[in-house]
This record gives structure tokens, sequence and C-alpha cells, in this order.
């Protein structure tokens, strides 16, 4: 019977992580075990649309059982995309059927809590939006941020002479 439980709660507690970039990180409370509550800022990519970064500040809990990964992270984040290259959209995010859709999930405690990035497209203003925000199994939190991307030309600069190569 316990073997029925034990395939989907690998998979959950696998599936919730996605690769980040951490850039840094600055504490914010001493703990006398284990290392400090802090706030992280991490980078990650929309993998649908190159030319998109992310970036995102989260709390996570320091102590032991931060250190074990038992703790549970507040659903405190921020958020900030940029456009970094060029961006084609795909013609299903560019007629909405992607609306919605998971660019980013990080477990925030050991089984039932995520914090996730969705993706919309704002077609009137040619423009992306992010929104993260966490959830729990049991019950959600309101906590959430949004950023937008107006998708805007993007030229490739030719070299200039300060790049080419002295020639003697």
């Amino acid at each position: 019977m316990m073997h029925k439980w034990l395939i989907p709660l690998t998979l959950i507690t696998c599936a919730a992580n996605v690769s980040a970039d951490e850039i840094g990180s600055v504490s914010t409370k001493f703990k006398l075990m284990g290392p400090n509550d802090k706030i992280v800022i991490e980078v990650f990519q929309d993998d649908a649309i190159p030319g998109v970064a992310c970036y995102l500040s989260r709390a996570k809990t320091g102590g032991v059982s931060g250190a074990v990964g038992l703790a549970e992270d507040a659903s405190d984040a921020s958020l900030e995309c940029n456009q970094v290259g060029p961006i084609n959209l795909p013609d299903d995010v560019r007629s909405g059927q992607r609306n919605g859709e998971d660019v980013f999930k990080k477990r925030t405690s050991l089984l039932f809590k995520s914090l996730q990035v969705v993706r919309f497209y704002d077609a009137p203003r040619n423009t992306l939006v992010y929104l993260s925000y966490s959830d729990k199994v049991i019950e959600g939190s309101p906590k959430n941020s949004v950023t937008a991307v107006p998708i805007a030309p993007w030229a490739t600069a030719a070299p200039s002479a300060a790049t080419e190569p002295v020639k003697h």
C-alpha cells in the first residue's frame, strides 16, 4: 500500500526544481546553528523564449532545518524580467495558447510548497508578462510580483574599430 505513494512523492520532489544561477545573497537574520536566513538573487532564462532573462529575489530560511532542506521558505519574492537579445515568439505563445505556462518552479518546502513564475502574452501591447507567486497544496499565498517585457527590435551590432584586431 505504501508503494503507491512513493512514486508520486518522488516525482513531486524531483519535478519542483528548475535550474537557476545564483547571483548573490544577503543575510537577513543570524542563526547560531546552521546558515543564516537570507535573500537570494537568482537568474533564469525563459526556455521557450530566448532573449528574456528573469531575475528573482526570494527568501531562504536558514538554521539547521534550512541546511537539511526541511524548512519552509516565506512566500516573499520579487521578479524583474528583461529583454537581453532578439525575441521571436512561437505562434502558440503569440496566439495566447500558452498563457499561464510555467517558466520557473522551485520547491520552497520539503514537499508541498513551491515558488512559480508563469508567462502571459499581452498581444495589443506586444509585451510578455511574467507573474511570480507561491502555492501550497492546501493553501497558497496571495503574495505575488509581476513584471512586463515589451518586445523591441534587437539589432546586432557590427564589429567596431575598438573590437577589431590592430594591424601593424
